[in-house]
């Protein structure tokens, strides 16, 4: 099979997020099928942007084709992020003649965030009469509306809820990393039998293949174990969205409790806020990103995974983060901070599940895990990783995204 992804974000292993088009696009060419992704040469999620010196530059990536289309920087999420949209999405429109007949899918896959991009995927599958396939990450125009606060009659929404609406009417098959997306697809046209779930998940080879993490790491929390520390970790973004600011103020609750010692790894937006929230605090202690492939390494030096939101009406439609796989992959206690459609934790039986914005339901689940036999905490990281190889493991997702393709 012939298959082309058009993914504004796309990254690699070495480029950094989004990893997901990669993870499906391996596992298909291990498979024999040619894979194509069509990604953008500049995205704000990507550690690491390709270096392309040409409009339109190819590159061979572990035997998957990647198509990088140039388009201009931005930061933030001004007009300058919307004019590298719309150069992308032009610069596809543009070639779309040229791209269904060099590659000759079959079948043309929309899955950039916002749908805009249906209509060039549209176009490249109507000339190579593929099958057309709309891949929902967020729901645009309902994010911005109900985090940015905009009105349905804003230009820019009215036109996102357009191409929404296009996306229903035209694919083929709608496939949805969120579980709870089908009454809202339905609503906006989708007939019930084209909506699919297929979520994020683990790509089991980065786990064979690890790296260290840093000597001064490793001899910290060492030396913390043998201060008697039960460590309280959280490996990952630091920005507002993963409710970091919640967990110093369990940290507070906390700070006459010595048993206690929380251990955030990572960068990002809000990283120096929290740092200076936190830095009356003796049991806080911030540290540099690790690369992925050093993940589980670090997290077998913690005792309980925190993973935190903020409450959003957002969240009803359900989540799918691939920081949870990796600490269910490391099979420890999770505590999980959330209000949401569905809840990985809880259905896993891989920790205790709380109410967001809460730090003393966090402090209460500290306790409580503090206090169980350690049988009991082995169970629960047991009943983590089971759930994730059962459910997420990239090998069985690609095959059922690859069973849809193919009906």
């Amino acid at each position: 099979m012939n298959i082309l992804l058009i993914d504004h974000y796309a990254g690699s292993p070495e480029l950094g997020m989004e990893f997901r088009p990669y993870y499906l696009a391996k596992k298909w060419t291990e498979q024999g099928h040619k894979v194509t992704i069509l990604a953008a040469s500049y995205s704000h999620l990507r550690k690491k942007q390709p270096q392309i010196s040409t409009k339109i530059h190819k590159q061979n990536i572990d035997g998957i084709s990647y198509i990088w289309i140039q388009t201009p920087d931005y930061q933030g999420n001004g007009m300058a992020r919307l004019k590298n949209m719309f150069a992308f999405v032009k610069k596809i429109n543009s070639l779309s003649r040229s791209l269904s007949s060099e590659i000759q899918p079959d079948a043309v896959i929309a899955s950039s965030t916002y749908p805009m991009d249906i209509y060039p995927a549209w176009r490249i599958a109507k000339f190579s009469g593929a099958k057309l396939i709309f891949e929902i990450h967020d729901l645009w125009p309902l994010s911005p509306m109900e985090l940015g606060g905009y009105s349905r009659f804003h230009p820019f929404i009215a036109m996102l809820q357009y191409f929404e609406n296009m996306a229903f009417k035209k694919a083929d098959a709608v496939i949805s990393i969120l579980p709870k997306t089908l009454e809202h697809c339905v609503n906006h046209g989708l007939q019930p039998d084209k909506w699919h779930y297929v979520p994020n998940g683990i790509f089991l080879d980065e786990y064979k293949n690890t790296s260290s993490i840093p000597e001064h790491y490793i001899a910290d929390f060492e030396t913390f174990k043998q201060q008697g520390k039960k460590i309280i970790g959280y490996a990952g973004g630091h920005a507002l969205s993963n409710a970091l600011d919640v967990l110093i103020e369990t940290a507070k609750i906390l700070q006459k409790n010595d048993n206690f010692l929380f251990v955030l790894v990572g960068n990002g937006t809000e990283k120096k806020s929290l740092i200076k929230k936190a830095q009356d605090l003796d049991n806080i202690k911030f540290y540099d990103p690790i690369p992925k492939t050093a993940m589980q390494n670090l997290l077998k030096y913690f005792d309980f995974l925190y993973i935190g939101w903020h409450r959003s009406s957002l969240y009803r439609f359900g989540i799918s983060p691939n920081k949870i796989f990796d600490y269910m992959m490391a099979k420890k206690p999770i505590i999980h901070s959330i209000e949401a459609g569905n809840d990985p934790v809880k259905e896993a039986n891989a920790g205790i599940s709380i109410e967001p914005e809460n730090p003393q339901a966090i402090a209460d689940a500290i306790l409580k895990l503090s206090e169980m036999p350690k049988k009991q905490l082995e169970e629960l990281g047991e009943n983590g990783q089971k759930y994730v190889l059962e459910n997420h493991d990239y090998t069985k997702l690609s095959n059922r995204f690859l069973e849809i393709l193919q009906k």
